[in-house]
């Protein structure tokens, strides 16, 4: 199977977070989870595309007015690995919030969820 036909197979295969703010959006999570976004356009649409590697799926910041920051809408989880409370804790020191504390899933990791800088509640996942 081919690297773009293995990332077919996932369920997922892309997300969106809604943005009003690009800026502020990719240095919040560039911060939380220690990496670094890359800037495209989508057409008319300004986003910022989290790094993966294929055959993994991955998603973006979109900054669209159809799309609105919800703290009610699908709940995607981002990889907090190697360490969820860091990943929390500066969520906290970069203008987040934290709805759902660390909780174990058995044989699975954990997972925590935040409120972004946008409104978004997003969910984070990690082994540890």
């Amino acid at each position: 199977m081919t690297p773009r036909e293995q990332q077919r197979a996932n369920r997922i295969v892309w997300f969106e977070i809604p943005v009003q703010d690009m800026d502020r959006a990719v240095r919040f999570y560039e911060t939380v989870l220690e990496t670094k976004l890359k800037r495209e356009q989508a057409g008319p649409t300004p986003i910022a595309i989290f790094t993966y590697d294929p055959p993994f799926v991955s998603g973006c910041l979109a900054k669209d007015e159809k799309l609105q920051p919800s703290a009610q809408g699908s709940l995607v989880y981002l990889n907090a690995d190697p360490n969820l409370d860091s990943a929390l804790e500066r969520a906290k020191a970069n203008g987040g919030q934290v709805v759902t504390p660390r909780t174990p899933l058995p044989g699975l990791g954990f997972y925590a969820s935040i409120r972004d800088t946008e409104g978004n509640t997003v969910g984070l996942h990690a082994i540890s």
